[in-house]
């Protein structure tokens, strides 16, 4: 199955979209599974730094049960066309006998491995091709992970230009949601409202400076020491790219925000921890997603 293509300049199509958020704002796409990415884009389960924690679960039996699924999803939702559909029907058809049997595959096989037993000609509708465009062309990617007592979900901006972000938000059941971005501001306020879903960053306290020593050692203060033991959510948002970016690692608790931020990974200076309101929180994730 062919990879996700446009079939004009890369730049100009970055264009064209830039003009049109310019005039309708940042504006939510579409939501895709694991499973219907695996279908659309298979290459981008290695590729992409988004992950997909529902395929990762699952044996290869398993894969191939519900990439049937989503090719059914993605057809009856006009997501894609298929020109071969009477091929695609044996093969859901046959997946779904092996299911009801029980059938395993045979030894050394893994047949999740591939979405399908044929080469199905798909025709992916422009606002699917424009994500999977989006999502595999960035030149550099804000990555926040989310940690909490439910688990961990991702959010994963795409920096293409400041006026164009593509923000991929991953739960961790594997749904993907998708919105176009118009500036590094909007994407910043999406990752805010990740790190701080109680939004408690209420105002800015004295900055702390740390060691790699002290961070490793646990010797941070009190302060900070009491942020980290009671968090409700902790995330790590970092910025993709050639060279490596800074680390702002986050603690939320019922009362206040902290931050801890690394300006250079492996550095012996440069960490910074503080508690932080909004207006500074915000600052922080648009540099990290705008540096200049």
């Amino acid at each position: 199955m062919p990879n996700p293509e446009i079939d004009i300049d890369l730049d100009e199509f970055r264009g064209i979209l830039a003009e049109a958020l310019a005039e309708g704002g940042t504006q939510p796409l579409l939501r895709l599974t694991d499973e219907e990415i695996a279908v659309l884009d298979p290459e981008s389960l290695t590729e992409c730094v988004a992950p997909t924690p529902r395929i990762a679960e699952l044996s290869g039996q398993e894969r191939e049960w519900v990439y049937a699924t989503a090719l059914r999803s993605l057809v009856s939702r006009e997501a894609v066309e298929v020109a071969n559909i009477e091929e695609l029907d044996a093969v859901l058809r046959a997946a779904e006998a092996r299911r009801e049997s029980g059938e395993t595959p045979a030894e050394g096989t893994d047949p999740g491995s591939r979405p399908s037993g044929v080469d199905l000609d798909l025709r992916i509708t422009p606002e699917v091709s424009l994500v999977l465009t989006l999502r595999r062309t960035a030149a550099r990617a804000l990555a926040v992970e989310q940690h909490t007592s439910s688990g961990r979900t991702h959010l994963l901006v795409y920096v293409h230009a400041d006026d164009l972000h593509l923000v991929e938000r991953v739960t961790s059941g594997g749904l993907h949601m998708f919105t176009l971005a118009a500036s590094a501001q909007d994407a910043a306020d999406m990752a805010l409202l990740f790190v701080d879903p109680f939004e408690v960053a209420a105002k800015d306290g004295p900055v702390q400076h740390l060691t790699p020593e002290q961070i490793s050692q646990q010797n941070v203060g009190r302060a900070l020491g009491e942020a980290i033991d009671n968090a409700l959510v902790v995330g790590q948002t970092v910025l993709l790219a050639d060279t490596p970016g800074p680390l702002l690692t986050t603690y939320a608790t019922d009362q206040a925000l902290w931050t801890v931020y690394v300006e250079k990974p492996h550095a012996l200076t440069g960490i910074e921890a503080r508690p932080v309101g909004k207006n500074t929180l915000r600052a922080l994730i648009t540099k990290l997603i705008s540096p200049s």
